[in-house]
């Protein structure tokens, strides 16, 4: 393969696609706001993600472009920051749609950003791509605002999937990290009534899975989810065993929500029921290295 594009592509998942992609393109470009250098062969060009500054003049010719900007959910849900949170995705989604369209040959295949979160609140039903129940509320909303900006504007020559991805799993970001640290003092017990289900992916099968999309060309919308959706209380129990720990002080509602406005955050990242399958992943045969957590954390701790 010959040229990657990665927008937004310094954080925690940029930086997973870069280790797995490094030796499989000829040339990667990461679009940031930071300034324009080149680091280990990895060139980096500035742009805002809202206007056109040249950084457009990449997309010429590149194989893939990986969109993954957005402001981090992970904040107080105030107008302010609700409103950064939903122009982060459109503006970046749209721009790079024009962009695309200026192309003489554009990108052969756009993955964008997407969330699992798009489905609703579920204790009891899974929900694939094909059956998926989409719910509304404030993250919904964004989510559906965010598919409709990518999908809304046709590129002939350049296909498009969204990727609907749930909390990815790694040894040096994500959210492993603070839940981990949580569990070494203590504090690892359930999350509210710990019925809720989490979904999740290992960081080596989310890139995995960015590589086999690519390769089968699967296009529309996907799950990047592993294929066992966890109850909180089973995660939270499974996370206290792989650090050792042999106990963890249960956190009821109200105490999250003294906590996560003391740490700048909300109770909906916890709480929510994610019970998400990545059907269309499964039906193209795609092998999950990790599919279960204790696989997951016996490599990851």
């Amino acid at each position: 393969m010959n040229k990657l594009i990665i927008a937004a592509g310094t954080g925690f998942l940029g930086q997973v696609l870069v280790h797995h992609f490094k030796n499989k393109f000829d040339e990667i470009v990461i679009l940031t706001r930071g300034k324009s250098q080149s680091i280990d062969g990895i060139k980096y060009v500035n742009w805002n993600a809202r206007t056109f500054s040249g950084w457009e003049k990449e997309l010429e010719n590149a194989t893939v472009l990986i969109n993954l900007a957005g402001k981090s959910v992970d904040c107080r849900y105030t107008e302010k920051n609700k409103k950064e949170i939903l122009l982060s995705r459109i503006e970046s989604t749209k721009i790079l749609n024009k962009a695309v369209l200026n192309c003489q040959n554009p990108p052969r295949h756009w993955l964008n950003s997407s969330t699992a979160t798009i489905y609703r609140y579920s204790l009891d039903k899974q929900m694939d791509e094909t059956d998926g129940e989409i719910g509304n509320n404030f993250s919904i909303n964004v989510a559906l605002s965010w598919e409709k900006a990518f999908f809304k504007t046709e590129t002939p020559k350049t296909l498009k999937t969204a990727l609907r991805t749930s909390i990815v799993l790694g040894k040096n970001g994500g959210a492993l990290i603070p839940l981990k640290t949580l569990a070494k003092i203590g504090f690892g017990g359930k999350q509210g009534k710990g019925n809720q289900f989490v979904s999740w992916i290992h960081e080596d099968d989310f890139a995995n899975a960015i590589d086999f999309i690519i390769e089968k060309e699967i296009t529309d919308v996907i799950n990047i989810v592993s294929p066992e959706p966890i109850r909180n209380i089973d995660f939270m129990q499974k996370l206290r065993k792989a650090v050792g720990f042999p106990f963890g002080i249960p956190m009821n509602k109200f105490f999250l929500e003294i906590g996560s406005f003391i740490i700048r955050t909300e109770t909906e990242l916890v709480l929510k029921s994610r019970n998400v399958v990545p059907k269309r992943l499964l039906e193209n045969e795609f092998q999950f290295k990790f599919d279960t957590l204790e696989k997951a954390l016996q490599n990851l701790i």
